[in-house]
């Protein structure tokens, strides 16, 4: 468990290697690897669900991992496999504290009584374990004096030593976090975990916990593994910034290439397959639209070995006892944009490939219609059988009045010749196929009937979806939620200013 001759001090207080934690039959951390090195602000990041509590509760003992290593490397030399301490060891050996997303603090003690209550084990040593204390001996009077100082010291740091002898459950929300981690601090860790200190804090606040967090960065030589969902404190302070989902790793290295990480985004997005490029376009960070097809930049983050090289989430995931936990296909969004991009990459190396075509004489093909831009989109849904050159009237109906055909959408439909309701609404098995195939979207014409809902609005009848268009509510590409027609014949009138107008 520890090193008795200790080595050359490890520029990583702590190594992850290759952790799983399952829960019966559910892995909630699958095959994670990262360092936090030693004298940093280490992030761990993802959406809701991703697991990052769960590593913390490995780290600190609260769980016994299924497989991995966990090693931490202490400043004497000496290390430690934390998923063989026990418990109460962690922070005795190890020297690792951590705080919790809820606040823990005895709120009737007063501010200096919860620092005290965090060297309860010096003072207990001091006394001998026996009732010493109470005599008052000179060993426990010299530690207690001590003890005494280094809480009013935090409490400066933690801007709290005016209300040193206030009961901590009268702080406002934001001062009790600070106390939370000043009460941490008086354990002396060498590694500090924090799970969601921002949580709940407004603009005033925050700044106060970054000021505090930097200065035990900058002044103790804690090192600082932090789980947030504020992007602000994330990007404002840390050094390193780890991300899940699912369990995975996505992504591993500093906070700007971390924020400029298409998965990344598509995995807090959480986007349609087929809409993750337009949304990052939408955005308009030039510097995200140029790594939509490049992979993850190596000078970041561990090798080869690391866990987010290890296959996509989408995989079986094998386990030593022969179990075998799938995790449903299409749940990672970061694993859906490695395969979007894949295909890209892929497309565009085969069409450099292929050798240029010839020109031929406009005699040798007597059937092809004359040239026009919207040809190749044409030639990918010869299945679809009602197409139209152009909208009936000069008018297009208002799609997005059926629920899952949003304004991206409409505007691929419209390029493929479907302007109409009763278009939609006489789509058979093999036309929903084609349609599926070119918008990649994968059942979903079937799991929210676009054809029983075209059907309804061909027939000049109303959902429930689309009277929420027609109010306003859902974002729409046309003047109103109404058809085309119904517009030009009813709503000619309509206001010029009125949001959204028609393209």
């Amino acid at each position: 468990m520890s090193d008795t001759n200790p080595s050359p001090m490890n520029d990583a207080i702590l190594q992850v290697d290759h952790l799983s934690m399952k829960f019966g039959g559910l892995v909630a951390i699958g095959d994670l690897s990262f360092q936090a090195k030693r004298g940093e602000i280490t992030a761990l990041i993802g959406p809701n669900g991703a697991g990052k509590t769960t590593v913390f509760n490995c780290i600190t003992g609260f769980y016994k991992p299924s497989e991995g290593m966990l090693t931490l490397n202490r400043r004497d030399g000496s290390s430690y496999l934390l998923e063989r301490l026990p418990n109460h060891e962690i922070p005795a050996r190890a020297k690792v504290a951590r705080t919790f997303q809820n606040i823990r603090l005895f709120s009737g003690m007063t501010l200096l009584e919860n620092l005290l209550v965090a060297q309860h084990n010096k003072l207990m040593k001091a006394s001998g374990y026996t009732v010493l204390g109470l005599f008052g001996f000179s060993g426990y009077r010299k530690a207690s004096a001590e003890s005494v100082e280094l809480a009013r010291h935090w409490l400066e740091k933690a801007d709290l030593v005016d209300r040193a002898d206030d009961p901590a459950g009268d702080l406002p929300y934001g001062a009790q976090r600070r106390l939370e981690i000043a009460r941490a601090m008086c354990t002396g860790p060498e590694l500090l975990c924090l799970d969601e200190p921002a949580a709940g804090l407004n603009p005033k606040e925050s700044m106060a916990l970054n000021a505090l967090l930097m200065d035990i960065k900058d002044n103790t030589g804690t090192s600082i593994l932090l789980i947030e969902h504020d992007m602000a404190v994330v990007m404002q302070i840390s050094d390193h910034v780890v991300v899940l989902e699912y369990g995975r790793k996505i992504s591993d290295g500093s906070p700007h290439s971390v924020r400029t990480d298409p998965r990344v985004i598509a995995a807090y997005l959480g986007v349609e397959d087929e809409e993750v490029e337009t949304v990052l376009t939408e955005v308009g960070d030039e510097d995200v639209i140029e790594q939509l097809d490049t992979g993850p930049d190596s000078a970041h983050g561990p090798g080869t070995s690391s866990s987010y090289l290890a296959g996509p989430v989408t995989d079986t995931i094998g386990h030593s006892e022969g179990e075998r936990v799938t995790v449903s296909k299409g749940a990672s969004k970061a694993g859906q944009f490695d395969a979007k991009s894949s295909a890209a990459a892929s497309k565009a190396a085969a069409q450099a490939a292929a050798p240029p075509a010839k020109a031929e004489p406009a005699a040798a093909k007597p059937t092809a219609k004359p040239s026009t831009a919207k040809a190749p989109a044409k030639s990918k849904v010869a299945g679809v059988s009602n197409r139209l050159t152009a909208p009936r009237g000069g008018e297009a109906d208002n799609l997005t009045r059926i629920k899952g055909i949003g304004t991206v959408n409409e505007k691929k439909l419209n390029q493929h010749g479907i302007f109409h309701f009763d278009q939609i609404a006489a789509w058979k098995k093999a036309d929903v196929a084609a349609v599926e195939a070119y918008l990649a979207f994968d059942g979903r014409i079937a799991r929210e009937d676009w054809v029983g809902q075209a059907k309804l609005l061909a027939a000049g009848k109303e959902t429930e979806f689309s009277r929420r268009v027609d109010a306003g509510k859902v974002e729409t590409s046309h003047a109103s939620g109404k058809t085309a027609k119904t517009v030009a014949g009813k709503t000619a009138a309509a206001p010029a200013g009125k949001r959204g107008g028609r393209k």
